[in-house]
């Protein structure tokens, strides 16, 4: 099965759960993002390495990073490997020189690991094309053309509904938010939030649609 490459494109503060963060993955040489929602001290463990910050005291990751070489592993690349119901698995691929050993792991601290060890990230193509978030083009002309359409409350179309709807779901939780709205709906929220890069949103949104499909 083919893998394809990722890269670590950024971190972003969950706006709807408290102490959570997405993190970007981004396809090598292509527009697919793959948002993934972390934990606050994961996420805290990539951006620490990211920044070559040294901490006073060897973090859990540092601590593994210390481990593996004492018994002189290394680690060869980080697969983000399955998703089940909108949870991803991840494999840390590790070796000796002799024999290679795949790890079980949370992506988190997969890519928390493998940023220490400088070692490539991949997923399959089959992950990416049903988790992953297609960056697309948007004409100014059609942006302005929404704009004015925005300002008429008398003529609201369905762009303009999707608007208002985009602004109720802002004002609840996600995952109970976007199971309110129809499968159209939901795709012109899904094009809003790649449009502002809310990859957390569309990560939701997303996982709504594929779950009806």
């Amino acid at each position: 099965m083919d893998k394809i490459k990722l890269d670590i494109l950024g971190l972003s503060s969950s706006q709807s759960q408290s102490g959570s963060f997405a993190l970007v993955l981004g396809e090598e040489n292509g527009n697919r993002r793959l948002p993934i929602i972390i934990g606050m001290f994961e996420a805290q463990a990539i951006a620490i390495e990211i920044e070559k910050v040294v901490p006073n005291r060897p973090m859990t990751h540092d601590l593994f990073k210390s481990f593996a070489g004492a018994f002189n592993y290394s680690v060869e690349e980080i697969l983000i490997s399955d998703l089940k119901e909108g949870v991803f698995f991840s494999k840390i691929v590790c070796s000796d020189g002799i024999r290679q050993v795949e790890i079980d792991s949370r992506p988190s601290d997969a890519i928390a690991i493998g940023i220490r060890f400088d070692v490539p990230i991949y997923t399959y193509e089959s992950i990416l094309s049903e988790a992953g978030i297609v960056l697309n083009e948007f004409n100014d002309e059609e942006e302005d053309d929404e704009d004015e359409l925005g300002d008429d409350d008398d003529d609201m179309d369905a762009v303009d509904k999707d608007a208002v709807v985009d602004k109720e779901v802002s004002k609840m939780s996600l995952d109970e938010g976007v199971k309110k709205f129809s499968i159209e709906q939901l795709r012109v929220m899904l094009d809003d939030a790649i449009q502002k890069e809310d990859y957390e949103k569309a990560a939701k949104i997303r996982d709504e649609l594929n779950q009806r499909n």
